[in-house]
């Protein structure tokens, strides 16, 4: 009777800590939204931007897997700590259909921008189904620069000193790092944004130093104990979140995303990043 008792408890505990995981894993995880502090030491920077911010936010992933306006929550709050410069890396989407485009234009009334510059760079789901569909990536782009967001294509914008350079979706149709990445100017303070981080592992980076803010991973979404993230969509699995050294010069950061392709998270909580600049010695 013991050993019956026994059983019954260990299996009525380990049915609850089950569900108890899966609802936390549900609605409790992808909605604990952390902001992120975090230096951001640059070459060539000058004194009047010491201690400026530049808030990143990735892959928001409007769609109708998730209900959006957590996005909306999470703008209104980084609204309040009032960015200098704000960075979106890719993903706005979770494409289906042209539905897609009237919730992107309804959460983006709320769209965090910089008091000196706002800039972005598409990610694979904004090529539409199968990273394919240009006529989606022209669309999402107009929405984005109609809500004061500088899409840059293989493309850089200067904001009173600081220099953003956009490398397109390595899975989209316009990928081509070599038109920016050749002409880049190594005595400006520039920050690099590529959605895709397995771009830092090919050769189109023309002896750059510095920083490039990623995102597409969300971290993996699920990271358990012992096994670590059993689904990490990169080729290069180091590349998972946060800060990576590339040790050449270059900073790899890894966002791990806003928003989620499916409502669930483990270990892994939705991110907005804050950098506050400073000189590299």
């Amino acid at each position: 009777m013991e050993r019956r008792r026994f059983i019954k408890t260990t299996t009525l505990a380990t049915l609850g800590l089950g569900i108890t995981g899966g609802v936390y894993s549900w609605q409790i995880e992808p909605f604990w939204l952390e902001f992120v502090n975090q230096q951001m030491p640059i070459n060539n920077l000058p004194q009047h931007l010491v201690g400026k911010t530049v808030l990143q936010i990735s892959d928001i992933h409007v769609g109708k897997y998730f209900n959006y306006q957590y996005v909306v929550n999470a703008f209104k709050k980084a609204q309040a700590l009032q960015p200098d410069f704000v960075v979106y890396t890719g993903d706005f989407v979770s494409y289906e259909n042209e539905a897609q485009f009237s919730q992107l234009q309804e959460v983006m009334q709320y769209a965090v921008k910089g008091s000196i510059g706002t800039v972005g760079v598409l990610g694979n789901h904004d090529y539409g189904i199968a990273w394919k569909q240009q006529h989606v990536a022209n669309k999402i782009t107009g929405i984005l620069e109609e809500a004061g967001i500088h899409i840059l294509i293989n493309k850089q914008k200067e904001f009173n000193g600081l220099n953003f350079i956009g490398i397109d979706e390595f899975l989209g149709l316009n990928f081509n790092p070599h038109k920016i990445m050749s002409i880049h100017n190594p005595n400006k303070p520039n920050i690099v944004l590529c959605h895709n981080p397995d771009v830092c592992d090919l050769d189109v980076w023309y002896n750059y130093k510095g920083w490039i803010l990623s995102g597409h991973t969300h971290g993996g979404q699920v990271k358990l104990p012992f096994i670590g993230h059993p689904i990490l969509p990169v080729i290069n699995k180091k590349y998972t979140s946060g800060k990576i050294d590339l040790h050449d010069g270059r900073m790899l950061y890894i966002n791990r995303a806003l928003g989620n392709l499916k409502q669930i998270r483990f270990n892994v909580r939705p991110e907005i990043t804050v950098f506050t600049l400073a000189k590299k010695s």
